[in-house]
């Protein structure tokens, strides 16, 4: 997968990518950045990249040219299509499904706005999607850009050791959250590891592991539930993970 990042701080994003996993992915192969910056399109002496916006207020917005300029010359670097994606607070929630639909894409160019964004009209004419990583806001679109790489980077095929891993992290089963996860040693002053881990019973295991998820989910994002069509047996797992919690106060 290429992905191009368009920012003023591309090194930025590329810094954040150099290590574990997503390093891993581009040394093997499977996953290639490369930055471009407005500014080195930007005319001029101070190389301009961004005025006052119309109407008043404070802050600045970014210039159509020297963003437009660089967006082209991102395409025009590799013939495989690219849709530009615009990290912003305004854009659509990025969520695990969201990851597995941008994770199958050959290639795709991030946008990281500075400022108070980018001006309007290049967004209308050059941007295919906006994407929100959270209801906040940064001081620019690179650190979203950073976590996009990253969770599109591990669903690369051959860029985890264990290529089971991805599939039981939190929100790939169903949507739920992960269950809880021990190793060693068995026995410590802060507990010990619950006794169906250790019993060889998987299937037993299977169904401590499944109750944990939907309890937990429960317990921490009720709103995740809301959305699942639970099965009967998820729903007297649930029951019977509630009435345990209840029984202990």
């Amino acid at each position: 997968m290429r992905i191009d990042i368009v920012s003023l701080f591309p090194e930025f994003v590329a810094a954040c990518a150099g290590f574990g996993v997503v390093g891993r992915a581009q040394e093997r192969g499977l996953l290639s950045l490369h930055g471009w910056n407005p500014r080195d399109y930007a005319e001029g002496n101070y190389r301009r990249v961004d005025d006052r916006p119309f109407g008043g207020g404070p802050g600045m917005v970014m210039l159509i040219d020297p963003l437009r300029a660089a967006i082209a010359a991102a395409r025009a670097a590799d013939p495989a299509p690219a849709r530009v994606v615009y990290l912003s607070p305004q854009g659509r929630r990025l969520n695990q499904a969201r990851v597995r639909e941008l994770a199958g894409r050959e290639r795709m160019l991030l946008l990281c706005g500075r400022y108070e964004g980018v001006d309007e009209r290049l967004v209308r004419a050059e941007v295919d999607e906006e994407l929100s990583i959270g209801d906040y806001v940064l001081s620019g679109g690179e650190l979203a850009a950073a976590v996009v790489v990253d969770a599109v980077a591990r669903l690369q095929a051959g860029a985890l050791n264990d290529a089971e891993s991805a599939a039981q992290d939190s929100f790939e089963d169903d949507g739920l959250l992960d269950c809880p996860h021990y190793t060693r040693p068995v026995s410590h002053p802060l507990g010990d590891v619950p006794e169906v881990l250790l019993s060889g019973n998987h299937a037993e295991i299977s169904r401590w592991r499944r109750q944990q998820a939907l309890g937990r989910t429960w317990e921490r994002r009720p709103d995740l539930l809301d959305e699942q069509n639970l099965s009967p047996a998820d729903r007297a797992l649930l029951a019977d993970y509630r009435r345990d919690r209840d029984g202990r106060g």
